[in-house]
């Protein structure tokens, strides 16, 4: 069996790394192709391209490589025609993915699937429909969003989100990265600027001056800062003026595994959590870490999205409860001081988000079968 797989991100690439080990699994002669990051890498891509380059994010920041993204998308749909596999799986990134997938379906009849269904519920409802000239099936992440899907003709089935199958950092775990990294006993607070090379260079100075009065209040605390290897360099230079140096956890000293176990393990042993929008709030929430969410962009951007979105909040564990409990600073409202007041209330009331992300865990499949899993099983029942 032959699986042609697409991720443009940290994240889907994770997503990519769990659906291929679910295939293995099922299938133990399933061989890929695509493009991916170190997870998909781990379970045996060889991607055919660093996976950085569609690390993109907003209208004004696309545009610069814009010419550079077009000829990328051209290579990749002629490698699909070219190889005809059994099926052609993308995940997220849909302004890289779904042009590939068009492409290739002109072409060839392949079997598209896409992973992570579009927030049509959040903006852009339209989105759907325009997507099911090129898809075929989409796997989706959150327990409401297969009818959107199905209602524009697609098939959909809910998977799961791979961080609820993810196992907590243990007392022991969390033990050993503080022995690890001489930490002590002291308290812990995580710092998320960003995974994206523009979301680390908008957010770390404003993070940074947010942090100052809270450093001031709470002189013990001690920062802990994980990102991923492209942008460690980035952030350790970043970082330099921030009124603490940070422990930067690169990820590029360890596995693709054991980094990720480290990842978990700094969140588990932290007070509380200061982390730009997106999938971490969940891996936050898996390990029963309270978060503040702070999340900037471009003007132009920001008015754009503003304009369409359909919801108050884009924080996950927000939208699968149904609550706003946990805060946010987003847009013009990413400041350091609208976020140094939102940080303090987190620390002042660590408890105050148990409930939320507990049953954030148990709506995205906690307990039941592994999501990737799920999604290959899903894949390979609608071939």
């Amino acid at each position: 069996m032959r699986v042609f797989i697409i991720a443009g991100e940290p994240s889907g690439d994770r997503l990519g790394g769990a659906l291929m080990k679910g295939l293995q699994e099922l299938r133990p002669d399933v061989v890929f192709d695509g493009v991916g990051g170190p997870e998909m890498e781990a379970q045996g891509l060889t991607s055919r391209f660093p996976m950085q380059e569609l690390s993109v994010m907003g209208i004004a920041e696309i545009l610069p490589g814009l010419r550079h993204l077009m000829r990328r998308i051209d290579e990749t749909a002629q490698a699909v025609i070219t190889n005809q596999p059994d099926v052609l799986i993308t995940i997220d990134s849909p302004d890289f993915c779904l042009r590939v997938a068009r492409r290739a379906k002109a072409k060839i009849p392949v079997r598209t699937v896409h992973y992570v269904a579009p927030s049509v519920w959040a903006w852009r409802p339209g989105r759907a429909a325009k997507m099911a000239k090129m898809i075929d099936h989409v796997l989706a992440l959150l327990p409401f969003e297969p009818p959107y899907m199905e209602a524009a003709g697609m098939a959909c089935d809910f998977v799961g989100h791979p961080v609820a199958g993810e196992p907590v950092a243990s007392a022991e775990d969390i033990a050993a990265f503080r022995a690890t990294h001489g930490l002590g006993d002291a308290p812990l607070l995580t710092v998320l600027p960003g995974s994206r090379g523009g979301e680390v260079k908008r957010h770390a100075p404003i993070f940074g001056k947010a942090l100052g009065p809270i450093l001031a209040e709470h002189p013990d605390l001690r920062l802990i800062l994980p990102t991923t290897g492209p942008q460690a360099d980035r952030l350790t230079a970043l970082t330099e003026d921030w009124p603490q140096k940070p422990l930067i956890l690169d990820p590029r000293r360890l596995s693709a595994e054991a980094a990720q176990a480290e990842k978990r393990a700094a969140f588990g042993a932290s007070r509380a959590a200061l982390a730009a929008s997106g999938t971490v709030s969940l891996e936050l929430a898996a390990q029963g870490t309270p978060m503040a969410i702070a999340y900037g962009m471009n003007r132009v951007t920001w008015e754009i999205v503003s304009r369409m979105a359909l919801l108050d909040t884009v924080t996950l564990v927000n939208l699968v409860t149904d609550t706003r409990v946990v805060p946010e600073c987003l847009g013009p409202r990413c400041r350091a001081d609208l976020i140094t007041p939102m940080l303090r209330q987190v620390l002042n009331d660590p408890t105050a988000q148990q409930k939320a992300t507990a049953l954030t865990m148990t709506r995205l499949g906690r307990g039941g079968e592994p999501p990737g899993l799920r999604a290959a099983r899903a894949v390979l029942d609608r071939l």
